[in-house]
């Protein structure tokens, strides 16, 4: 069965840290884009970070440069975002995404909820 779980989600205040864990199971997602996107209260769902794992090649919204980092690890098939230096507005419910073009493949996780109180 093919599933995209994340976790780590919680309650910070501004300035503190987080760190996002999606695991994958039913699919090694090496060849894989792994996206991390966020959808905030009353906003469209929005890319925040990606990472190709084959290659190690990173992405991420200009909001989040500097202060995200999301990485990958393929022998836990699973791809973390460190989050740091939250602000309130990343205030979000994050999402993983896995997506392999040339199949077509498409996988979303159920979210999970990051609150930063200012």
């Amino acid at each position: 069965q093919v599933q995209v779980v994340e976790s780590g989600g919680g309650l910070v205040h501004a300035g503190g840290s987080l760190r996002l864990s999606c695991a994958a199971s039913g699919f090694t997602f090496r060849n894989y884009a792994i996206n991390w996107y966020r959808q905030r209260p009353g906003k469209e769902r929005e890319l925040v970070a990606a990472i190709i794992s084959a290659s190690g090649s990173t992405n991420y919204a200009d909001s989040v440069k500097g202060r995200f980092t999301i990485s990958s690890n393929n022998a836990k098939n699973t791809v973390y975002l460190q989050m740091n230096s939250l602000k309130a507005e990343d205030t979000a419910v994050y999402y993983c995404n896995a997506f392999l073009a040339s199949y077509g493949l498409n996988y979303w996780g159920k979210g999970t909820l990051v609150t930063v109180s200012s």
